[in-house]
């Protein structure tokens, strides 16, 4: 088996809108319409200037963006985060208000009334806790 050897690879857009794709340190270079396209057209030319399969060839992509697409990206990634950590949040809040609903003595149906959800989603809710308690 050979040894992997590593290439970094750099994405920028020209004038036209096309992705430009350029090695460092290889001589290789293409182009296409989407970053996906441009970074397999990328492998197939590495591939073919060494004599190597293309899943042979380990690429790093760097992608260039101008400054406001990167600072519009970077705020929608982060609001992203922040929705998928309140989303984890609010999940173990249900979690906790199901089972202390159910355990003052609520019906699953009122306890799911209350909470925005079904009685089977209750249910479900109480059943992977119980589940989970028991495997630790």
């Amino acid at each position: 088996m050979k040894a992997r050897k590593g290439y970094v690879v750099r994405y920028e857009r020209d004038e036209a809108g096309w992705w430009v794709a350029t090695v460092k340190g290889a001589s290789a270079q293409t182009q296409g319409r989407t970053i996906e396209q441009t970074q397999e057209r990328i492998r197939e030319a590495l591939a073919a200037l060494l004599d190597a399969e293309p899943s042979d060839i380990e690429i790093t992509n760097e992608i260039r963006l101008r400054v406001s697409e990167r600072k519009s990206l970077e705020a929608a990634k982060k609001a992203v985060q922040r929705a998928a950590d309140q989303a984890v949040r609010a999940d173990r809040a249900t979690r906790t208000a199901a089972r202390t609903l159910v355990t003052a003595g609520m019906s699953l149906h009122d306890a799911g009334t209350l909470l925005g959800v079904s009685k089977q989603r209750v249910h479900q809710i109480l059943d992977s806790e119980d589940r989970r308690k028991g495997a630790a």
